[in-house]
């Protein structure tokens, strides 16, 4: 018995490990439980009476040796360094396949430095809002059918809290809080209960703007209109207003822009008209001034707001609105260069 215990701790002694693998090899050989120390535990009932005591010392001095040799292979491994004697100080480094920027944070980053040339400060909300910022300080009826749960996610009711449905709250809650002249732009996410299909999706992105001061006319909202659509589409993109209807604004529009596809002469994607929809605008209604606290006979403004998406589509031709949202490496990917 003696013998064996000196011959295990001589090869204690001399072990070594080249991997994690190997280590773990000589760690069951040696110390798990059907291990060769454990074998001579097993056998330790059969060493004479006048020989344990020594017996038993030698084999607690083995298990102990084996144990703190183990550990000091593996201390060993976590400390060395062994792919550093391999490499190429002097080599260049290796490329880093960097991320690229959505496209739809490309054409926002793009709006809002454009009306920031124009002077308009960025504003920001939260999401989730209660129906006074949402609905009723923008002028919507009691029964306006936005208020209703088709149409909007309701969080909670009674008071209602609700995902915004437009980025007009945002306007409401400045107008509240500051002094006119304001001159904000308002970008963010919102939500609405669509069906998800290529044209429409529960949620999108909205970029709203405000001007509020005295003696703003349509002439000024019609100019800010034309320079943006300009900026962002072309020198020759052309523009026309066409009567509407929102809530918050009288009188109100929708503006077209030139098809900067086929110039205007009419092809399938503005459906031959010539013309595309891009956003909807008008001056502030004198009701929604009231409401949040500004006097109607003094100040007057104008808003408009636009879907990011719908710009997106415009700029690069994306026919499928659930593309933004899917994250599809081989969509992004096609955005690179815009970058």
């Amino acid at each position: 018995m003696i013998s064996k215990i000196e011959a295990l701790m001589a090869e204690v002694e001399t072990l070594s490990a080249n991997s994690a693998e190997e280590l773990e090899a000589l760690r069951i050989k040696y110390l798990s439980k059907k291990g060769a120390i454990n074998d001579l535990m097993a056998d330790f009932r059969n060493v004479p009476a006048d020989q344990k005591k020594e017996v038993g010392m030698r084999l607690n001095a083995l298990k102990t040796r084996a144990t703190e040799r183990i550990a000091e292979l593996k201390e060993a491994f976590e400390t060395n360094d062994s792919g550093a004697a391999e490499m190429d100080l002097t080599r260049t480094a290796y490329p880093v396949e960097l991320g690229t920027r959505h496209p739809l944070s490309i054409v926002k980053n793009e709006i809002i430095d454009i009306f920031a040339r124009m002077g308009f400060a960025l504003a920001d909300g939260p999401e989730v809002e209660d129906d006074w910022h949402v609905f009723s300080s923008m002028n919507f009826a009691e029964d306006h059918p936005a208020r209703d749960m088709q149409d909007t996610f309701f969080i909670e009711a009674h008071p209602d809290i609700i995902l915004r449905t437009h980025t007009s709250s945002v306007q409401s809650r400045v107008m509240e809080n500051a002094e006119p002249p304001i001159r904000i732009i308002c970008p963010g996410r919102v939500y609405r209960n669509e069906a998800i299909s290529y044209r429409a999706h529960c949620f999108f992105h909205q970029v709203e703007a405000l001007y509020v001061d005295k003696n703003v006319s349509f002439t000024d909202l019609k100019q800010v209109l034309l320079l943006f659509a300009q900026e962002m589409f072309g020198k020759d993109t052309k523009i026309r207003l066409r009567p509407s209807y929102f809530p918050f604004t009288e009188p109100s529009a929708e503006m077209d822009i030139s098809c900067n596809i086929c110039g205007g002469k009419g092809c399938p994607f503005c459906k031959n008209t010539g013309w595309v929809e891009i956003l909807g605008c008008g001056m502030v209604d004198p009701n929604v001034l009231e409401l949040c606290g500004i006097d109607s006979k003094v100040y007057s403004g104008y808003a408009f707001g636009m879907g990011i998406e719908r710009i997106t589509n415009l700029k690069y031709q994306v026919k499928d609105l659930r593309l933004f949202s899917e994250n599809d490496v081989r969509f992004l990917k096609l955005f690179e260069s815009a970058n």
